[in-house]
């Protein structure tokens, strides 16, 4: 692409985000990104000329939080940074980050891009990666991805377009565990030692995953089991979790975590404001990438993080505090699950458009049970409202109301109490899309 037309590209994508501004619009995530590559296909190819190092986050779950915390370490460390952080991880997303981030006299220490899992391979065909980090494999949008093994094979084939890629794996994900570098490059691993619960109550019960060993088809045996398919597992072929150069202990208190761990003989305690189990994974992730690049002074980092774009995001509501949590797969929704305020008053929303997965059979794999003790009226929004509302039914959770349209059924939650207790809102990715632009 001659160096011209790529400034004109910049320049006229930073105006069409001005004009959409002054008339009151947003452009969303991905429009302008869409626009700059029906122009020019190959604009994202010329990027890689402004960013020295660039760091790829994929998996199921925690690619937006992952990438997040650790954009945050790297900007609180004063290292210049760009990233995707609404989360648009597809190439428009990624072409829309660039297209509105980047300037011509500015290169950019760091890349921070989260990847969507079946479009890595195309970002590939794009963008040099330094490192992957891939945070976990479950199963999610049967419709887009398929089976597990197919969600691999779409990693896989990514990695195996990238020569001098390192890989950052979490060594407690056996399916994960198993991807391999080109010239069989020696792989980071990140894992939990042992994982504490201050609060019992807030202990994964979710049933846990069957796992065949990838090297023998025989069923994997654990010493240990965290959540799902995660924890110490081992076969008898020699198949195992393998050793991990960052390794830790966490604490899981109901708001924050501690994660313990000693590296290069030297002790670090960092103290994580996110709930659950599922973030310390997401931080330990960071945490492993930031020490990978010789950044180690983080606390600072990690005790401001806020978080964003629905992921234990924190919002005002008619001047009631809102917790949005994104959901959008068995095991991240009953994680999310084990975590909320069963007194607040709870919004779950859910759509079955492309971007969310047309197929909603992932609600009756999701331990709902958990809410019923819930204090409260649960409401049902999206255009999936009444088949969540039946799931409700059959979790034995009679006081449930729907409200399909989205807009209503936030005023409707948020006005409803006059006691001021807390909202919980749970959306699927385009009703978080919706929330966002309507800027609620």
């Amino acid at each position: 692409m001659k160096r011209i037309k790529f400034y004109l590209l910049i320049i006229l994508a930073k105006f069409l985000s001005f004009i959409i501004k002054m008339h009151g619009k947003t452009s969303g995530t991905s429009f302008i990104g869409l626009i700059t590559l029906k122009i020019e296909p190959d604009f994202l190819k010329e990027v890689s000329k402004y960013m020295k190092k660039c760091i790829t986050i994929t998996g199921t779950n925690g690619k937006t939080t992952t990438s997040g915390i650790l954009s945050h370490i790297l900007k609180t460390t004063k290292h210049s940074v760009i990233h995707n952080s609404k989360g648009a991880n597809m190439l428009t997303g990624i072409a829309n980050t660039f297209a509105l981030g980047i300037s011509p006299l500015k290169r950019y220490e760091y890349a921070v891009l989260e990847s969507d899992e079946a479009y890595l391979s195309k970002l590939y065909d794009n963008i040099k990666s330094d490192y992957l980090v891939v945070t976990n494999l479950f199963r999610d949008q049967l419709d887009r991805y398929g089976e597990l093994s197919t969600t691999a094979k779409k990693i896989q084939n990514a990695i195996d377009k990238n020569r001098d890629l390192r890989l950052i794996l979490n060594a407690d994900d056996p399916l994960v565990v198993n991807f391999r570098a080109l010239d069989d490059k020696e792989s980071i691993y990140f894992g939990f030692n042992k994982i504490e619960y201050d609060n019992k109550n807030i202990e994964s019960k979710a049933p846990m995953e069957t796992i065949n060993c990838p090297w023998c088809g025989a069923t994997l045996k654990y010493e240990t089991r965290f959540y799902a398919q995660q924890g110490h597992y081992y076969c008898a072929c020699g198949y195992k979790r393998p050793k991990c150069k960052y390794s830790a202990d966490v604490v899981i208190h109901d708001d924050y975590s501690v994660i313990s761990m000693n590296y290069n003989n030297q002790n670090y305690t960092f103290r994580i404001p996110l709930v659950g189990l599922y973030n310390a994974y997401n931080a330990l992730a960071a945490i492993a990438v930031s020490f990978e690049l010789g950044v180690t002074d983080i606390q600072k980092a990690l005790e401001t993080y806020k978080s964003v774009f629905g992921r234990s995001e924190i919002k005002e509501i008619n001047g009631r505090k809102a917790i949005i949590q994104l959901i959008k797969n068995p095991t991240g929704a009953s994680e999310v699950l084990k975590t909320i305020d069963k007194n607040s008053d709870i919004l779950i929303i859910i759509n079955d458009n492309y971007a969310d997965g047309r197929d909603v059979s992932w609600l009756w794999d999701t331990d709902f049970e958990i809410l019923k003790d819930s204090s409260k009226m649960i409401i049902t929004s999206g255009t999936r409202a009444y088949d969540m509302a039946v799931r409700l039914k059959y979790a034995g959770i009679d006081n449930v109301k729907v409200i399909q349209n989205i807009d209503e059924a936030v005023k409707f939650v948020s006005k409803k109490d006059a006691n001021n207790s807390n909202i919980t809102i749970l959306p699927t990715y385009t009703a978080l899309l919706h929330l966002n632009e309507k800027g609620e």
